[in-house]
This record gives structure tokens, sequence and C-alpha cells, in this order.
């Protein structure tokens, strides 16, 4: 077991080379947004963005996608037609995903279920997504709540689940919340083997494991209990993944800054912290 410092900002962001090109350093798509939230699959993409990936899709439904287009020119927004995630849309999704890896030549990684809803059919939808998709995810939100209907499709994928300690439990059945540090260690290694899968638990000193190795993250401010921290989180560990680094590597540094920017942001604005501070902090994390 290991605490994750800044030297894992050596690994995350070596010295480039003189000459790249575009998607070199990843491309990250972003499915989530619904008639209500549109502000979740926006601040993860951002997120990604000032994490240093090359370009960054959104696919939403069209509300969801039309606002998100408005917020920045750097956003581009495929929308989806209806209100939300419909089964009919699936091949999209599909399709959509697997033209990104050809442009992308394999550089790219999924968030998904940031402001997605959870009404049955959009549910069923992404479950069948995460069983068909070839792409590594990051899944948070309210694709953990597909998850938890058969956690099994998740077993030896290239995915990063990144649950608060309500999500743990419903994907696990397993309650956290009430146990000393260590004892939470514990059953997040637990299962995170059993589950065949890289687990990131989002609590005051995060947990990152794979079921082998467990490494701990102690970045981050009790400010940081404002909505949207956790979707900058898994933009950011999107991010890295889009870059080529392996899950765990790329889920503590993703940890690590995303609580760091979050300190940052926290120092300045304290009881006035938005998320928005902490996407605009970003740079400064990563650079110290």
């Amino acid at each position: 077991m290991t605490t994750v410092t800044r030297d894992i900002l050596k690994i995350a962001y070596p010295v480039r080379p003189p000459e790249v090109k575009k998607y070199d350093y990843g491309l990250l798509l972003v499915i989530g947004g619904s008639e209500f939230y549109s502000g979740a699959p926006a601040l993860a993409a951002l997120a990604g963005f000032r994490a240093g990936v090359d370009m960054v899709r959104v696919i939403a439904p069209k509300r969801s996608a039309d606002i998100i287009a408005s917020f920045s020119p750097m956003l581009a927004a495929y929308p989806l037609n209806n209100s939300h995630v419909l089964k009919e849309h699936l091949a999209t999704l599909l399709s959509l995903a697997e033209s990104a890896k050809d442009v992308a030549h394999g550089n790219v990684s999924v968030v998904l279920g940031n402001g997605l809803g959870r009404s049955q059919e959009t549910q069923e939808t992404i479950f069948e997504f995460l069983k068909q998709t070839s792409l590594p995810v990051v899944i948070d939100g309210d694709g953990l709540h597909a998850v938890a209907k058969d956690p099994a499709i998740i077993s030896g994928r290239n995915f990063i689940l990144t649950p608060n300690t309500f999500e743990f439990q419903l994907v696990t059945g397993k309650e956290v919340r009430a146990l000393e540090p260590d004892a939470r260690v514990a059953v997040v290694k637990e299962e995170a083997a059993r589950l065949g899968t890289t687990i990131v638990l989002k609590v005051k000193t995060d947990i990152i494991s794979n079921g082998g190795e467990v490494m701990l993250n102690e970045s981050g401010s009790p400010y940081m209990s404002i909505g949207g921290a956790g979707d900058t989180m898994a933009g950011i560990i999107g991010a890295m993944v889009a870059r080529g680094l392996p899950s765990m590597t790329a889920a503590a540094a993703g940890a690590y800054i995303n609580g760091k920017a979050g300190e940052i942001a926290a120092k300045k604005m304290k009881e006035s912290l938005v998320v928005t501070d902490i996407i605009d902090a970003i740079a400064e994390a990563i650079s110290q």
C-alpha cells in the first residue's frame, strides 16, 4: 500500500518530444447528460481538457448537447435525438465509440454516467453499451447504477469505477461509510479483486485498488463537498487513460490532480468554492 505523491505527475506528464500530432495525447468521449442534468458531462469534459487530453467529444441528449456546446468553443457535442438516452441510441453510441478509436489510433477512453439519469430504458441502454464496447471506460454517477444490475459485466474489462460510499454499496453490497480507514481499505481491495476491476472510492483519503495494489490519495479539501467535484475527477481520470496510462496509474493521478486543484482553489475561495474553480486550478495543480 502506497500513498500518492506529486511524483506521479512525472509519470503522467513526461517531457514531450519535439514533434507531436493531434491525438498523440488522446481523445476523450464523455457520454452523459439528460433533460435536467446538462452540466455534469460538460464539467467532466472541461476537466479532461485541462488535464491534457488533445480532444474531447461529448455525446448527450439533444437539449443537454445544445447547452454544452454553448459553454465553450472547445466542446464538440453530438446530440442524440430525445430528452434522454434510449435503446434506439445504442448503435449510435457504439459506432461513435469505435470511430473515435480509429481516429485517435487507439488513444481513446470513455467517461460514462455523468448526469445520465436513471430511467429504466436509459439504464438498460448503458448496460448494453458497457457489455459491448471495446474501449476503456471510467464509470461514474448514473453509470454505476447500471453496473449494479449485474456487476459481472465489468470483470476483467479495462474499466475504472469511481463511486462514493453510497454508490460503492450499490455495486458491491458492502457498507463502508462507518468503517475505520484500514477496514475500508481491506474492503475496497477485496471487492476490486472480486469484481476484476479498478475502483476509486471517493472518501476523505481516496482508496484506489485493482485487487492487488492499493494506493491512497490524500489530496483534497473539505470544501470539495460541492456538486460536480466527482465529475471533474472522472474527466481527469479519463484524460489520463486516453493519454496512455494504465488503469491504476491513471486513477491515482486523476484523484491526486483533482484533489490538489481543489486544495488550490479552496485556499482562495473557501465557502464560495464552485466546481469551475477546481477546473481553473488544474493547470497549477499539474505544474507544481
